[in-house]
């Protein structure tokens, strides 16, 4: 099993999710971890190569959660950058946000 590795304020972020978002992110996650595709995913190749969203939907209407990550390093999964997706296409700087943890997450296997 990977371990996951938080870039930034991924974490955090997560853990403001409401309690559904929160138990379905933990859930995707610890698949991803595991060397699964979570339930609800897309290839993110704008933000990085090899990264990928997760997609959470609750019950309410409207409320939607994403979660970029890269599992493409043998030692770990980069948990990347997390938000709420308030619009059909994904916000320019949440994409720019990826990019940024993107480039963090090769630098840090580069050591």
């Amino acid at each position: 099993m990977k371990i996951a590795k938080f870039i930034g304020n991924a974490l955090e972020t997560i853990r403001q999710f409401p309690p559904e978002a929160k138990r379905l992110a933990g859930h995707a996650i610890d698949n991803v971890q595991q060397g699964e595709m979570p339930d609800d995913w897309k290839p993110m190749a704008t933000v990085g190569s090899g990264v990928y969203e997760i997609r959470i939907k609750t019950d309410l209407p409207k409320e939607q959660y994403r979660i970029f990550y890269v599992a493409k390093f043998e030692d770990a999964v980069y948990i990347l950058h997390a938000f709420q997706k308030k619009t059909q296409q994904t916000a320019q700087r949440d994409i720019e946000a990826g990019r940024r943890a993107y480039q963090q997450a090769l630098e840090e296997q580069k050591k």
